[in-house]
């Protein structure tokens, strides 16, 4: 029978060579992709608040590697792994680990001159890592995990609400995230601050 997923505006198309990853074969629908995925990311939550995370540990590739795989290797194959091929969304695959290296300095530059206020840095970050498109999938909710870390660990700042949502449901908080998301594609990024704070 096989995975059948509904895509979402928004959400990137995996390959079949990619949905061949998927670890759990009894998986056939969004729905239980999306049960699973979720039960995995909290388990990846509770790695990140035992985890003594410092500014030098999490602005590494290997760490934003890390936590992707903690957030879905128990679904996925190529948890934690760069993606292969080109997306609807994000930059060329094989520019990946350039333009992340480029926003790992950028962030490290914000932060050391105070550039922006600390809520700006971690959603520049989360818009800006979202916009490369590292991973095959998952590439949304481990950008507002990023941005939590980033405020949290590095600043010591409650994390974000995300209106109270993870943004996997088509309802109208994920609307009103894709078209803030829009408009920070367009560099205005106020808006999308303003969603991550409500």
């Amino acid at each position: 029978m096989g995975l059948k997923l509904y895509y979402k505006d928004g959400q990137t198309p995996l390959d079949e060579d990619e949905k061949e990853g998927l670890k759990i074969k009894s998986i056939t629908t969004q729905g239980e992709l999306d049960e699973f995925e979720q039960l995995n990311i909290e388990k990846a939550v509770e790695w990140i608040i035992h985890a003594n995370l410092k500014v030098e540990r999490i602005l590494t590739e290997k760490f934003i590697k890390d936590l992707h795989k903690k957030m879905y290797s128990t679904v996925w194959k190529w948890a934690g792994e760069f993606r292969m091929t080109d997306k609807n969304i994000g930059i060329k695959w094989a520019q990946i680990g350039i333009e992340l290296k480029i926003l790992i300095d950028d962030t490290k530059y914000w932060i050391e001159n105070k550039t922006f206020s600390p809520e700006e840095i971690a959603i520049r970050f989360k818009h800006r890592i979202v916009a490369i498109h590292c991973f095959p999938n998952g590439n949304g909710r481990h950008s507002r995990i990023m941005a939590d870390i980033i405020i949290e660990s590095i600043f010591g700042k409650e994390i974000f609400s995300w209106h109270k949502s993870n943004m996997v449901k088509a309802d109208e908080t994920r609307k009103i995230y894709i078209v803030v998301l829009r408009k920070a594609d367009k560099g205005n990024i106020k808006p999308l601050i303003e969603f991550a704070e409500n």
